[in-house]
């Protein structure tokens, strides 16, 4: 029987010492790594800043399906006409929407910043989201996420941006990339994603790879005819790999 028993230890110690394959989420990790120092080589490495939570939120809620340049016309227009946020809570949505029309989407998103404003007067006795910082980042996220208008993605923005906090925010851009990268399955929504994405990118890097993702999304990896090609990913992305 001692034959067998070192046969046995054979066969053990060889599949001990055999390379094992890579996990999934290892090679992802890795492309993320790879990509992420691309980017930086491209974009460069976007440097926290900081800011108020309201104003990102307010700035955030402004933003939606609109421009950069578009966005911060309304608001620098918002806060010439309403300097304070207690102002603006007080003032009627369609005195709102008419300051902010650059913005489009004007009466919606009059609405949405009223609105807030109120749910954190009644919530906190005044406008002012500073107490977030006290809490786990799961916590502030689902507390943000109470006010009406307030999604995954915006909740993120205000806590990422303005605190922060270890969370990574998934717009429209970051998820279309992500996928065609194939970091996130393809059925992923944009909710699942932000799951997803945390757990795979370094939480120190959150801030800059979400501002290199989204610029790459605009600029080379758009919805429509993406410019493969030229991005500087193409030889981590598994939809150019596909189309090849």
């Amino acid at each position: 029987m001692d034959w067998l028993k070192s046969r046995h230890e054979w066969h053990y110690n060889l599949i001990r010492l055999m390379p094992r394959a890579k996990s999934k989420n290892s090679s992802v990790k890795a492309s993320i790594r790879a990509a992420d120092k691309i980017l930086v080589r491209v974009f460069g490495n976007p440097q926290w800043e900081g800011g108020d939570a309201v104003e990102a939120l307010v700035g955030c809620i402004l933003s939606q399906a609109t421009t950069d340049a578009q966005s911060a016309a309304a608001y620098n227009a918002l806060i010439a006409k309403y300097p304070t946020w207690e102002k603006l809570r007080a003032a009627r949505a369609s005195d709102i929407a008419r300051v902010i029309q650059s913005a489009g989407l004007a009466n919606a998103k009059a609405r949405y910043i009223k609105h807030a404003l109120q749910f954190i007067q009644r919530a906190r006795g005044e406008i002012n989201l500073d107490f977030l910082n006290d809490m786990r980042a799961a916590d502030a996220r689902k507390w943000l996420m109470q006010i009406h208008g307030v999604g995954p993605k915006t909740a993120s923005i205000v806590l990422l941006f303005a605190q922060k906090r270890n969370v990574f925010p998934v717009d429209t851009h970051v998820h279309r990339v992500t996928q065609r990268l194939g970091w996130i399955p393809e059925n992923t929504s944009a909710a699942q994603a932000h799951k997803l994405l945390e757990a795979l990118i370094p939480p120190r890097r959150y801030y800059a790879m979400h501002i290199n993702l989204i610029r790459l999304g605009r600029e080379i990896c758009r919805a429509q005819k993406p410019r493969c090609e030229i991005c500087p990913l193409n030889a981590l992305c598994a939809y150019y790999q596909n189309l090849k």
